[in-house]
């Protein structure tokens, strides 16, 4: 009998990740949407039951979403099928948030590079250069109109600036590799999680943004990577190059973390309206200046404990 129930919530849910699959690849618009919920399925299944159950089930939906959608249907499949069964199976050994959260997000950086590797090599289909083309069809268009509006002077300026950009793009691949799978893995948390409570599956909570407290360590890193940037002055395009721009970039971007981090808490101290922690998030995208105030706000923070220093006075 409980063979049989198993069988049966696995059939459906391989019959909900088929239509998911399938709104995902023949309907865009809502696909955009749909795959955010395709490991969803896995997820549910993967938290409930034993490892060799998760096997048959994973093979079943490798067959399913072979026949439903080719190869396309097949590499969304393992992508976020595999996540879907990291995360439910992680759940069931009552994982924290944070640690699904880092585990998955290499898992889809991974998937990534290997989906860009596989559409190079066997589907001519090179993302990046479709981008580069993009915008340098942009370029053209801009050339003709100012072409049309008698500012040819400014044409070399355009050139320039669309060179430098593609240049940066290409550079900080790694960079938008790694936060894409953050963001991406983040928000399939931010979906999923509130219905797979509601089915019985036990998530443990997310502690409070404001208490964040990452290691020490990253700030070390973080001053390594500018002091080989500004002692050894590495050159445009070479490798030590990129791995100091992207390593700068993604440190920065977790000390703004912790710098955000700290005034949620200074204004939670000071019971300040919570509608002023969405002003200066917006404020933190938009305003150099107050990037960087906020930048510098977690490093001291890391460094110097200023969070404690500031609950004594409290």
């Amino acid at each position: 009998m409980k063979n049989v129930r198993k069988l049966t919530e696995g059939a459906i849910l391989l019959a909900a990740f088929t239509v998911l699959l399938l709104i995902t690849i023949y309907i865009p618009l809502v696909g955009a949407f749909s795959n955010l919920v395709l490991p969803l399925p896995f997820m549910l299944f993967a938290a409930k039951n034993e490892l060799k159950n998760i096997v048959a089930f994973f093979l079943a939906a490798i067959f399913l979403s072979f026949l439903a959608g080719s190869f396309l249907g097949l590499g969304l499949m393992l992508l976020y099928g595999t996540i879907g069964v990291i995360i439910g199976f992680m759940l069931q050994k009552n994982k924290s948030r944070t640690s699904i959260l880092i585990v998955n997000s290499l898992i889809f950086m991974a998937g990534l590079v290997i989906y860009y590797v596989i559409s190079v090599a066997f589907f001519k289909l090179n993302i990046i250069n479709e981008l580069t083309a993009a915008l340098n069809d942009t370029v053209n268009n801009s050339q003709d109109l100012l072409k049309a509006l008698g500012q040819e002077d400014q044409i070399e300026l355009i050139k320039k600036q669309n060179a430098d950009l593609l240049k940066m793009i290409e550079t900080l691949v790694p960079y938008f590799l790694i936060m894409m799978s953050i963001t991406a893995v983040f928000i399939i948390q931010w979906v999923s999680f509130p219905i797979l409570k509601r089915f019985g599956v036990s998530v443990q909570p997310w502690g409070s943004f404001r208490n964040m407290s990452l290691p020490r360590s990253l700030l070390w890193y973080y001053l390594i990577a500018l002091g080989v940037n500004i002692l050894a002055h590495p050159q445009e395009g070479t490798y030590l190059y990129t791995v100091v721009t992207n390593a700068t970039y993604i440190l920065n971007m977790f000390l703004l973390f912790q710098g955000l981090a700290f005034i949620f808490y200074i204004f939670y101290q000071k019971s300040v309206s919570k509608g002023f922690n969405a002003l200066v998030v917006i404020l933190a995208f938009m305003i150099p200046i107050v990037h960087y105030i906020i930048l510098m706000l977690g490093i001291l923070d890391i460094g110097f404990d200023y969070r404690k220093r500031f609950k004594k006075k409290e």
